[in-house]
């Protein structure tokens, strides 16, 4: 009778632990699905930040054409993201054409004194800020929940109930490149 409820007990604390266990990679995962939320609010907010940015340049430079159709398809792709790498991508083709739209206001003294102009540059560059930080909070929960679901016994749990690890969000290599400033 000891032995049977020794069993008992045993079986009783290890469905606890899987559980757990369960309970634990289901918050690990979520929290990556909200850290992915943070990252598209701040590419919805960039996205609608570019209408009103694009307008403000086309008055200056109009024959410009090429910039402002890659700065508009790419702010597209970004809204046509459905997973991380996707987003990802859309992303590093949008910041490319911003780069470019940029670098055409240089060009325009006029544009670059406009107030508009200023105070559209300084929200998209607070929201590449908050882009980048997000990222990062993404980055830190893509890891612990892949490590929950590499680490033993965790391993047995997560591939029993079908759980699959997250993609980082990763730069281009592209964006890993020097800046290079001229003068």
């Amino acid at each position: 009778m000891t032995i049977f409820l020794v069993l008992i007990a045993i079986i009783v604390l290890l469905v606890f632990y899987v559980f757990a266990l369960y309970n634990g990679l289901i918050t690990a995962r979520n929290r990556v699905a909200e850290s992915w939320s943070g990252i598209d609010v701040q590419l919805k907010r960039r996205s609608d930040l570019i209408p009103n940015l694009v307008e403000a340049v086309k008055g200056y430079a109009k024959h410009e054409r090429a910039v402002f159709e890659n700065v508009t398809k790419a702010r597209s792709a970004m809204m046509g993201a459905n997973t991380a790498k996707e987003a990802a991508q859309a992303d590093n083709l949008l910041t490319g054409a911003l780069k470019s739209l940029f670098a055409v206001a240089e060009n325009y003294p006029e544009l670059k004194a406009s107030e508009n102009f200023k105070q559209l540059q300084e929200e998209l560059s607070d929201t590449e800020t908050k882009i980048a930080a997000s990222r990062q909070f993404y980055n830190s929960n893509v890891l612990d929940f892949n490590t929950k679901l590499q680490v033993f016994p965790n391993v047995i749990i997560a591939n029993s109930f079908g759980f699959k690890p997250s993609d980082f969000f990763e730069a281009e290599s592209t964006d890993k490149e020097p800046v290079k400033v001229n003068f």
